[in-house]
């Protein structure tokens, strides 16, 4: 990998320094730190080929013409791999109110992305009762489709004076909730605090609790079915 890396055009006059596989990995790509010419680069390994690169690239220099993401730099399909400016911040399990206004207006703009792409269908294998009765609600509920992150958990999110997101590979048209439930999920917002992260989102226009718990419960089997088949 370093050898294709070191005879790209975009690193070819560039002096490499060093290259060093991240400690924190996802499951569909290995993402290496990269020094050149004293400035720092993320490298992503794509491991998967069920996953619509091109349009994981297409969302992520959308988002980032909205100053969420770090700058998309190369992306290079044959040899299967990107390459990104390196984003300072940090990664939170919790939050507290200044973190959670940050978060809820990051997701606002991210839904305000205008693309024209069919909304993904969710797809689950087993459905229990509380399951199916989520869908149920979802079915009659109205659409508020936006273009979503579809795995907002806090490995994917940047913290520092403003929110970054990264790891646009899941992202797709869905219904907004979808995002909001993944938030009120993976960081264990309840009572107050979700509350509160869906005052700022809504604006104080209002927002369906009922819509918001259902795919609160379609998110978590959702992936736990993800995490039994890629374990």
């Amino acid at each position: 990998m370093i050898d294709v890396l070191k005879n790209h055009p975009f690193f070819a006059h560039k002096q490499i320094e060093s290259y060093q596989l991240l400690q924190n990995q996802g499951h569909c790509n290995e993402n290496y730190l990269l020094v050149a010419d004293g400035v720092k680069y993320i490298v992503r390994k794509l491991l998967r080929d069920d996953i619509d690169r091109a349009f994981e690239w297409k969302v992520h220099a959308l988002v980032y013409e909205q100053g969420l993401t770090a700058k998309p730099l190369v992306f290079d399909s044959q040899n299967s791999f990107m390459v990104f400016a390196f984003l300072e911040g940090e990664h939170k399990s919790t939050l507290g109110e200044d973190a959670l206004k940050l978060l809820a207006h990051a997701v606002q703009k991210l839904h305000s992305i205008k693309i024209d792409e069919k909304p993904i269908t969710l797809k689950i294998e087993y459905k229990s009762e509380v399951v199916l009765q989520a869908f149920e609600t979802i079915e009659t509920a109205s659409k508020e489709y936006v273009l979503c992150h579809n795995d907002l958990n806090p490995q994917n999110i940047f913290f520092s004076n403003e929110v970054k997101l990264i790891d646009f590979e899941y992202a797709g048209v869905n219904d907004r909730y979808f995002d909001l439930a993944s938030v009120c999920v993976e960081f264990n917002l309840e009572g107050e605090l979700e509350a509160l992260f869906l005052e700022i989102y809504f604006e104080g226009k209002g927002f369906s609790v009922v819509k918001l718990k259902a795919y609160k419960i379609i998110y978590k089997r959702l992936w736990e079915e993800w995490f039994e088949h890629n374990s």
